[in-house]
């Protein structure tokens, strides 16, 4: 399985001894290949939302049976998946709780870490489109006072002197600090999380994993490669 690049071991359980690997990518296996969730009512009703197939798909498939499948689905998932998920569950209200339990499983199942390489870029506050294309909307740098440009003499095509406005383009840089600053925290969060995650992992009866000290970048925006905590 790899996420963001990484690929990880994954085993079946069958082997002699358990095969070591980091939280992260025990529990992006838990939620990827095992799908398993963390709503217990989903699974005890059989509504298997999870399932790595195409919903249209299915539907398309039902519709041309002519009838309802009943029963079916897929076989229960690993013990130490249902771990992970139960873990998840139970997270403690001051790494998050349920809220933080249910991205830390949406991010697993897509296989990501939160996001926080948002790269600040300067853009132009208005556009206007023509059949040429689309292009930044100028405004008079007249209007800008002291720190703007007067009209500049010209001479047009039949040698008369004309003053001819200076455009400008007014700019907006995104993200703005506050919005780097708030993606740099709930990276954070997400990191303390997982420390929790990883403490009860390492203290429960898991029967083909042993989890690591191994953890993401606890801040990849100053540092590089994976760490241990």
């Amino acid at each position: 399985m790899t996420v963001q690049g990484k690929s990880f071991p994954i085993g079946t359980g069958r082997k002699v001894g358990k095969q070591e690997i980091d939280v992260w990518g025990l529990i992006c296996w838990a939620f990827q290949r095992e799908c398993v969730s963390l709503d217990r009512q989903e699974e005890a009703t059989g509504v298997e939302s999870r399932i790595n197939v195409d919903p249209i798909y299915q539907m398309v498939e039902i519709a041309r049976l002519g009838c309802r499948v009943q029963g079916g689905g897929r076989s229960s998932a690993h013990h130490d998946a249902e771990i992970v998920a139960g873990t998840l569950a139970v997270l403690p209200e001051y790494c998050g709780g349920w809220a933080m339990a249910t991205t830390i499983a949406e991010l697993a199942r897509a296989g990501r870490m939160p996001e926080w390489d948002i790269t600040p870029g300067v853009y132009p506050i208005d556009t206007f489109t023509n059949r040429w294309g689309t292009y930044a909307r100028t405004e008079d740098a007249k209007d800008l006072g002291a720190e703007g440009w007067p009209h500049q003499p010209e001479t047009n095509r039949k040698g008369r002197a004309v003053y001819r406005p200076v455009p400008y383009c007014p700019v907006v840089i995104r993200p703005t600090a506050g919005q780097i600053g708030r993606a740099r925290r709930l990276y954070l969060n997400w990191y303390g999380a997982l420390l929790e995650i990883r403490t009860a992992l390492q203290t429960t009866h898991l029967t083909a994993f042993k989890v690591t000290d191994r953890m993401p970048p606890r801040a990849p925006w100053k540092e590089s490669g994976l760490t241990k905590s």
